[in-house]
């Protein structure tokens, strides 16, 4: 509540009336916003400390978390998964199997299909990562008391399930 009133108190009163209005967001209240703000200062300090550390950045390692949960999946599964489009994961698998963390072989039974799965490089990368990914989510959900945390679990699994609502297959998801 005080830092609401901090904040309020340094928005001007038109502001303030436009934002309870509706016709400008309050970024503090606006659920996209908010999980793409998180998201990016995550996505950003895990890649400085993974990159530095373990020569990996972010997009890397949700990769190289995906496959030792599901080896053998192809590129579709990766982007459905990981929400991301097919061009750039294609590049990143591209460039962890020149550098041994990945092996891409073709589907025998559909030559347009490939199976990824990590090589003995990528899975001893992954778990010398997830440790440390651990212990950042550890930090971060320090805040909540245990019954916390699962209700934000269960909650945001829940808005994810719901993305359909807002997100239209047929086009490239947005972010907000």
């Amino acid at each position: 509540m005080g830092k609401d009133r901090a904040t309020n108190a340094g928005r001007s009163a038109a502001v303030q009336k436009a934002v309870r209005n509706g016709e400008l967001l309050d970024l503090e209240r606006y659920v996209p916003a908010l999980i793409t703000f998180i998201a990016n200062k995550l996505s950003r300090s895990a890649t400085s400390y993974y990159q530095k550390h373990f020569g990996v950045n972010i997009t890397e390692w949700r990769i190289l978390s995906l496959l030792a949960l599901e080896p053998g999946i192809p590129a579709s599964r990766i982007c459905h998964v990981i929400g991301f489009d097919k061009g750039p994961v294609s590049r990143t698998l591209a460039m962890m199997q020149k550098r041994d963390l990945v092996t891409i072989r073709t589907d025998p039974q559909d030559g347009r299909s490939h199976s990824i799965s990590l090589t003995p490089k990528g899975r001893t990368t992954h778990d010398n990562v997830i440790a440390v990914a651990l212990d950042r989510e550890r930090r971060l959900l320090a805040c909540l008391r245990k019954d916390e945390q699962e209700t934000l679990i269960k909650l945001l699994l829940r808005i994810h399930g719901n993305l359909g609502a807002v997100v239209d297959p047929a086009e490239p998801d947005v972010g907000d």
